[in-house]
């Protein structure tokens, strides 16, 4: 029986009408953070979930790449999935070598489990650590995963809010792979970009040059919002300086991605061709725009074709 879900009130679908964007990403482009959701009746959502989202499925994910210009996608195992990977893994296998894949994955998973993700095209692991979006799993089960994904040449992406970054130092740290921020931590774009708390993240990347960060969801940082300033679209402009310091910073070791269908946003639901041209501002030469866009991303996901 085909199980009926309901979204959760409130829930902002995804916007079906972006824009083309202005700013033309370069050939071989990669959308490095985005997600599946279900659909429902065919991939159901984990009964643990914080939230029931839309369906968001792989041919309208693979659409918006096209109509934005990119090459390929990385799909990262969305939370209301759980460790289910189903829907995420179909998306790669459809996807013509276009995709990979970020899973989710319990200490239990077998050898032959992990295996398999990776002939999909799995090239990693996402652990959370937003504390209203999972629930908590112990740290000697994560540094476990860790270990057992490290000879698969896989890396561990992290996702936690930028307040709890000192708590979790000493484990990010101890990793035994690359790692990969998403978000940039969710700095609080409010504070100074030479404040402590933002110059902490960039210690952290300074320190470790394992680590990597996604530049990406202003959407989600932003207090300005999207408003056109003097007639030009100048969307999340209170995010360009720190995102802009990030890619300046650590050029070889960043990453972009829309974060389509951009899950549980409470005020606006972002045009995915406005998320592409905010690109320019942070990248601002064309060879940091190469590097962010298709030179990085293709190291650390198809190192095949380097």
């Amino acid at each position: 029986m085909t199980e009926k879900f309901t979204k959760t009130p409130g829930w902002l679908d995804w916007y079906a009408g972006p824009s083309k964007p202005r700013f033309k990403v370069p050939a071989g482009s990669v959308d490095a953070h985005c997600h599946v959701f279900g659909p429902g009746d065919q991939f159901p959502f984990a009964p643990e979930r914080k939230y029931t989202p839309c369906d968001a499925s792989k041919d309208q994910l693979f659409a918006l790449r096209d109509h934005l210009g990119f090459d390929k996608n990385v799909v990262v195992q969305a939370t209301c999935h759980g460790a289910d990977n189903r829907a995420m893994v179909d998306a790669l296998k459809a996807s013509g070598g276009r995709a990979k894949g970020i899973a989710t994955v319990k200490r239990s998973i077998s050898d032959a489990e992990l295996k398999e993700l990776h002939d999909a095209g799995v090239r990693g692991v996402r652990f959370n650590f937003v504390k209203r979006l999972v629930d908590f799993t112990p740290k000697d089960e994560l540094l476990e995963i860790a270990s057992r994904i490290a000879p698969l040449g896989w890396h561990v992406v992290i996702y936690f809010e930028a307040v709890d970054l000192p708590e979790l130092w000493d484990f990010f740290t101890a990793l035994p792979t690359t790692v990969v921020v998403d978000h940039m931590g969710r700095p609080d774009v409010s504070k100074p970009i030479d404040g402590p708390e933002f110059e902490l993240f960039l210690k952290f990347m300074r320190e470790h040059t394992n680590v990597w960060s996604k530049v990406s969801c202003p959407e989600r940082l932003s207090l300005t919002g999207p408003k056109a300033l003097n007639g030009e679209q100048a969307a999340y402009q209170d995010v360009v300086p720190f995102a802009r310091k990030v890619v300046e910073s650590f050029p070889d070791r960043v990453l972009w991605g829309t974060d389509w269908p951009h899950p549980n946003l409470k005020d606006h639901m972002p045009d995915d061709g406005l998320l592409v041209d905010f690109i320019p501002q942070i990248a601002t030469t064309a060879e940091l725009q190469r590097k962010l866009l298709v030179d990085n991303p293709t190291r650390l996901y198809w190192p095949e074709l380097k």
